[in-house]
């Protein structure tokens, strides 16, 4: 069987491993000239770091990240702690993304990797898939898996009408940095504030500090986006208890601060069709704040390769998967909206480590 995998991203490139381990041929076709993440910190939780460890990557993954905690505080500083879970619901792992990449691509071998590759439609026939190239390339396989995101060119031939869409009013600013001289940054603190923001910042492994905030229902920007950042910082420290998070962006060269427009991708009727499957972004681009994209979109990859070697054919493979992940994750978007939709720090952090525990333990 030979799989092309759209999109060389983490979930697409643990695809491609999943699908090598489980002894199926599978190319990575990636639109960039090399494999490169956009992005600063990424958490991922156990559930992800059990396919890591199925896939043999779990040490060489923890070797590069950095243990810790998802609590929170509301904006005078109180710790919350909701009653009734445990700390393995909190727990989970910070990596730097462009490293967890690097790692990932030489799991999955530069010879199954073909860069400057985008992909621009593709034909299906009861033989399998026929895949375009924008430089009037073609390739055949088995299988087309749609890991290229929330952008995704797969997902807009095989559910029209499903492009992603603004999560109106919600932001996002983040960074990587090291601490400047006098700032301190030895645990996590991640706060809950006013005007529906939410931020913080995360030590990482290498001594730099991953820093973030987000914002629901923001007005119209003004200003850079570290005057956009900083302004919001207030609404995070409303009784002076935090100058770290200010003094962190303010050391951040303005053009090392990452700012995006949140985009969702809306729930989908199908994820497949007979010989084409999505997987990750492509399929459920979720609102960032449950922080678990990446967690959830890798357990995709390794149940998508079970079942390609256990199912009698790819269609009735691609079936049993649609089967069991439309239903999950219309539980994942009903959790995550609750955790929006929470009136106040307390309920916000109850509603969050809910869905921890439910992804985690289900």
């Amino acid at each position: 069987m030979r799989v092309i995998v759209a999109g060389g991203g983490i979930v697409g490139l643990t695809t491609a491993i999943a699908l090598r381990e489980a002894g199926i041929d599978a190319v990575v076709y990636e639109q960039a000239p090399e494999i490169r993440a956009a992005g600063a910190g990424l958490g991922i939780w156990a559930n992800a770091m059990a396919v890591f460890d199925e896939l043999g990557l779990g040490e060489q993954l923890r070797a590069i990240a950095k243990p810790t905690e998802m609590y929170f505080r509301d904006p005078a500083g109180k710790f919350i702690d909701p009653p009734g879970f445990s700390k393995d619901d909190h727990r989970y792992l910070l990596v730097q993304r462009p490293e967890l990449s690097a790692l990932l691509a030489r799991a999955a071998g530069r010879d199954a990797i073909r860069p400057n590759s985008r992909i621009v439609g593709y034909a299906e026939s009861d033989a399998g898939v026929t895949v375009r190239f924008e430089d009037g390339r073609a390739a055949d396989a088995d299988l087309l898996v749609g890991a290229d995101g929330a952008y995704s060119v797969v997902r807009s031939q095989l559910v029209p009408g499903s492009d992603a869409i603004a999560h109106e009013g919600h932001h996002a600013w983040r960074s990587v940095v090291t601490p400047p001289e006098g700032v301190a940054v030895d645990e996590s603190v991640i706060v809950l504030g006013e005007r529906r923001t939410r931020g913080g910042f995360v030590p990482t492994v290498d001594g730099t500090v991953y820093w973030l905030i987000n914002q629901f229902g923001s007005s119209a920007l003004t200003g850079t986006p570290k005057e956009q950042a900083l302004g919001r910082a207030g609404f995070l420290n409303t009784t002076g208890w935090n100058p770290v998070l200010p003094a962190l962006i303010e050391s951040t060269p303005d053009d090392r601060i990452l700012y995006n427009q949140i985009m969702v991708v809306p729930p989908l009727t199908r994820w497949v069709s007979d010989r084409v499957a999505l997987v990750g972004d492509a399929a459920h681009a979720l609102s960032p704040h449950i922080t678990a994209g990446a967690s959830l979109g890798v357990e995709d990859a390794l149940l998508l390769a079970r079942l390609l070697v256990s199912a009698e054919g790819v269609p009735s493979a691609l079936a049993a998967y649609e089967r069991d992940r439309l239903p999950h994750y219309a539980k994942v978007n009903e959790l995550s909206k609750r955790v929006e939709d929470s009136a106040t720090p307390e309920e916000f952090a109850t509603n969050y480590v809910a869905f921890s525990h439910w992804m985690l333990t289900r």
